[in-house]
């Protein structure tokens, strides 16, 4: 069955390989090479577009995207805004006006995607301030003007909400070719039934991360994905409770993080790019298992659970029990992540997440550390990135019992850690004591350390959070 979509307010129906990146075709069958390809891996926004989807709440709004990292199937029921659909009737879109204007171009091969993000930033309203032009910014790579030029045209940008199509097209459930099936259920039972009979396929959620196989070349037999279905979009705000979706995205969810719990969503505006974080889901985050992976080590100091659900019933899981150990969780073959529960902390709670990574933007983490101090005075700790897994640190919570952890040494610190995170391995158990990918265990150890101690200055009111402005 064929993909319908809206093109630069074109409808366009076609049938083809629903995998295909949705770059791959703009540059190729649709021969809009306005698009770019830089590094393939979402990274670097040459290949940005807009895209506007069926919303969950609030009015439908273009957002940012990877097209490198999108697939044909996602885009089923959607609009999307490349730069060829910018300019109208021989007139320049006002952000492309206000490149010209500030000088803020040289060779030209970002403009495409910087200009369609600064398209996006003008729906937040005129005069952005440095901190949302910085953000907007942060997904796209320029490398010779050094950004001052491209600032000063954000900060003129006129408020502009670029037209949206009176109505979505229709989405399909199902697509095939040749020996591709691509499922895009709308309903949680027909996702569960899809599930059950097909174990074997790829769950997809918003793909930035299993898109970067797609863009390399892999090929999927199955795909199931979620992101059609509504039930699963909702971010559910409770008076002590916060109900994440299971295909829910970072940007879904920030709204409600930033009012009941802000330390998190301060780290979640870390990860990737607004253009990642429009497209990647918790669930996502949370499946694919990875040591540093953003989310669980704040998901576990929250005390948060994962309800996971089949066509068998419903289950619900401690974060702390979520992860079983390198790239391996308690999901079953049939199962999925209905919804993450993350309680909100009292008032006078202390929570604070840490990123510790090479670049303070859009970078793989080397340790991700969160606290939770509840009013009785009782840490639940975890970190991410020493060990094989996101992991809850009771050495360290006991020794915070006695009062005193404060008097302890960094190095004395470092020790506790180490009896919660004996080594860092793979998932064959193989030790990685001596990658320097990131760093090595003895230094991912020192630094988890470090931040316990940044901590405990916090708490006791010796140090302010760090924020961007400061750095």
């Amino acid at each position: 069955m064929a993909l319908n979509f809206i093109l630069n307010g074109e409808r366009r129906s076609v049938d083809m390989r629903a995998t295909m990146t949705v770059l791959e075709w703009l540059r190729g069958e649709a021969r809009l090479t306005g698009t770019k390809e830089g590094c393939a891996e979402g990274d670097c926004g040459a290949c940005t577009i807009l895209i506007a989807r069926p919303s969950q709440s609030g009015p439908t709004q273009w957002q940012t995207a990877n097209a490198c990292l999108l697939t044909m199937g996602q885009i089923d029921g959607c609009a999307l805004l490349t730069i060829e659909g910018l300019a109208r009737n021989g007139k320049l879109a006002s952000a492309q006006e206000a490149l010209l204007e500030a000088d803020a171009t040289q060779c030209g091969f970002c403009t495409p995607g910087v200009v369609l993000t600064m398209t996006a930033l003008q729906q937040q309203g005129a005069r952005p301030d440095t901190e949302a032009i910085h953000t907007a910014l942060a997904g796209n790579l320029c490398r010779c003007t050094g950004y001052r030029a491209i600032v000063d045209a954000c900060r003129d940008l006129p408020a502009a909400q670029p037209e949206l199509p009176a109505e979505l097209p229709a989405a399909t459930d199902e697509h095939h070719a040749g020996a591709e099936t691509f499922f895009a259920p709308t309903t949680l039972s027909d996702l569960l039934a899809l599930r059950a009979h097909h174990p074997d396929a790829v769950l997809l959620g918003g793909g930035t991360d299993l898109g970067l196989g797609l863009s390399k070349g892999e090929r999927w037999r199955k795909t199931i994905a979620t992101g059609g279905v509504a039930a699963l979009r909702a971010v559910d705000e409770r008076a002590d409770t916060i109900v994440i979706g299971g295909a829910a995205t970072f940007t879904d969810a920030l709204p409600a993080l930033t009012r009941r719990i802000p330390a998190f969503a301060a780290l979640l505006g870390r990860i990737g790019s607004v253009q990642i974080r429009n497209l990647g889901t918790f669930a996502g985050n949370l499946v694919t298992a990875s040591p540093v992976a953003d989310t669980p080590a704040c998901l576990i100091a929250l005390d948060a659970r994962m309800r996971l659900v089949s066509v068998n019933g419903r289950r619900s899981v401690p974060a702390d029990e979520f992860v079983t150990g390198y790239r391996k969780t308690v999901l079953a073959a049939d199962e999925i992540v209905e919804a993450i529960e993350v309680p909100v902390p009292a008032a006078t709670a202390h929570v604070a997440a840490y990123k510790l990574s090479k670049r303070f933007d859009q970078d793989i983490a080397t340790v991700v550390a969160a606290f939770h101090l509840d009013e009785a005075g009782r840490l639940r700790a975890a970190f991410g990135g020493i060990g094989s897994r996101a992991a809850r640190a009771p050495a360290l919570e006991r020794a915070w019992e006695t009062g005193k952890i404060s008097a302890l040494p960094t190095a004395a610190i470092a020790a506790l850690i180490a009896q919660d995170f004996p080594t860092l391995a793979d998932d064959q158990g193989a030790e990685l004591t001596r990658r320097r990918t990131r760093g090595s265990w003895l230094y991912r150890r020192q630094a988890a350390a470090g931040l316990v101690r940044r901590f405990i200055l916090e708490t006791e009111g010796t140090s302010q959070p760090l924020t961007l402005e400061a750095l």
